[in-house]
């Protein structure tokens, strides 16, 4: 019989998994990031003692850590919920397992445990777009923005060669390297390209970078979904804010054009090409990833 828990009675740190926690053949060392439905940890091979990022499935609004480590859920209202999700999890897992590129995150080992499920990722040196930008170092120019969104969008287009979406683009999704070289991370909201669109349990929306037709059950999605998302997160490097949500911009678009806001400071062709990515309606927008990269070439 299912066991239930009030995670209010329980001592906060049990919310992550503390440094010298084993888990199947790994060490936790400390956090590193976590969210509404995961947490990643820096952990350790045991065998080998190579470093690894570990991601931990715990939707924290359906799901607890008890105090053994065993995920539950919060109530049997959310019993359903919490399983489908870690299935979804486990699926995600299996499929960043297969995709094999420099530019996003590689998947090496997921494994169920602790009655929820892991992703074993290799661990990158870098900096997250939206710290960068906070912390303003190094400075935004157009050298900065070409190396760091060319490379990302050589991600983003092999993710779409193998008919996926992405679906999650973001400044904080988008791990900075050395060389300002770009990693795509956190694939939770992946899904394969159709003519119809999936349900998930939970439709992942970041206002500003989601466009308009990802609020929408009905709508088609495709390449041009990430484009939004990608041309959303250009803008925010230009002037350090979110831009406004989309569902906002199909009403009255009162987002002024980066082409008049940010004249002085960047080139026109690298303005317009963020203003087509970031047409309100699908069709407007660039198509394809290749598209994009041509508007994006220096004349």
């Amino acid at each position: 019989m299912a066991e239930y828990y009030d995670p209010e009675t329980y001592p906060k740190e049990w919310n992550y998994l503390q440094t010298g926690t084993i888990i199947d053949q790994y060490m936790i060392e400390r956090e590193l990031a976590h969210g509404g439905f995961s947490s990643v940890y820096l952990a350790r091979q045991l065998a080998d003692q190579f470093q690894v990022a570990l991601k931990e499935y715990l939707p924290r609004k359906l799901a607890h850590r008890t105090w053994n480590n065993v995920v539950v859920a919060n109530s049997k209202e959310t019993l359903a919920m919490f399983k489908r999700g870690r299935a979804l999890f486990f699926e995600e897992a299996k499929v960043l397992g297969a995709l094999k590129h420099p530019n996003i995150v590689e998947v090496t080992n997921f494994f169920r445990a602790n009655d929820t499920v892991y992703m074993v990722m290799t661990y990158d040196y870098g900096v997250t777009l939206d710290r960068l930008i906070n912390k303003k170092i190094p400075p935004v120019t157009e050298e900065f923005l070409l190396a760091v969104f060319n490379s990302l969008l050589a991600g983003v287009s092999y993710i779409h060669e193998q008919h996926f979406i992405h679906l999650d683009i973001k400044p904080g999704n988008i791990l900075v390297r050395p060389g300002n070289d770009a990693l795509l991370l956190d694939f939770g909201a992946i899904q394969r390209i159709s003519s119809t669109r999936v349900n998930k349990m939970d439709a992942v929306l970041t206002p500003g970078y989601s466009p308009a037709e990802q609020y929408k059950v009905k709508a088609q999605l495709g390449a041009w979904t990430d484009i939004y998302a990608i041309g959303a997160s250009m803008r925010n490097c230009l002037g350090n804010n979110p831009p406004i949500p989309s569902p906002d911009r199909i009403q009255r678009d009162n987002l002024v054009p980066a082409v008049k806001a940010f004249s002085r400071k960047f080139p026109d062709y690298l303005l317009k090409a963020i203003d087509w990515a970031m047409e309100p309606k699908p069709e407007n927008r660039p198509q394809t990833v290749e598209q994009f990269k041509q508007a994006l070439v220096r004349p």
